[in-house]
């Protein structure tokens, strides 16, 4: 019960976009077709997915003091928490590498489609905000982190993929100039944050 209450309030109640604003650079640019939506929602998921247990495992086994007490008592007093950044941005990297080779492997439509956005996974302010937000809230255990980046990663793929369903169906919609294209993204988002709003009278 705790983990899904976990995956919910990650997902919904703690959404990265409607919630903090985070990644919002691809989501606007990436949205305006549900299929590189998903495509790019799905590559978020699965980047997410692996790297937060993977530097949790690092920040709890390496990082933070008294880590890597597990190697002798001399070890006890080490701290290396302040590699934190560098290590967590060299895990997102790596992952990200593996899987833009994989997209352009088996889609090469896809990876045309999604063009630069991919690659700039590695340096979406959603992946590393995961991480960060992990590290904040001290989870028990690698299970917890993975539930956590799970319903992270799943409610900035809904909110990218919503949007871009919207999008796709006010395309010959009559919009004055000024809101066309981003213009009209900034207020479909504002409407689907407030919604999201809702979710916050949840109780957890």
């Amino acid at each position: 019960m705790e983990l899904f209450k976990l995956f919910i309030k990650s997902a919904f109640i703690e959404n990265m976009i409607f919630t903090f604003f985070l990644g919002m650079c691809s989501y606007l640019a990436v949205s305006k077709t549900v299929k590189t939506a998903v495509g790019l929602g799905a590559a978020v998921i699965f980047v997410l997915v692996v790297t937060v247990p993977v530097n949790y495992l690092l920040e709890t086994l390496v990082l933070k003091e008294g880590a890597l007490s597990w190697m002798g008592e001399e070890y006890a007093t080490i701290d290396l928490s302040f590699l934190s950044f560098i290590l967590f941005i060299a895990v997102i990297a790596s992952i990200v590498q593996l899987v833009e080779m994989s997209v352009e492997k088996f889609s090469p439509s896809l990876y045309g489609a999604l063009g630069i956005f991919l690659p700039l996974i590695a340096v979406n302010c959603a992946i590393l905000g995961a991480a960060l937000f992990m590290q904040q809230k001290q989870f028990n255990n690698v299970g917890e982190a993975t539930i956590y980046s799970l319903g992270s990663g799943l409610g900035w793929c809904i909110a990218i993929v919503l949007l871009a369903a919207i999008r796709e169906k006010i395309k010959y919609s009559h919009i004055s100039a000024p809101l066309r294209g981003v213009g009209i993204a900034f207020v479909l988002t504002s409407l689907m944050g407030l919604a999201f709003l809702g979710f916050l009278g949840f109780e957890l």
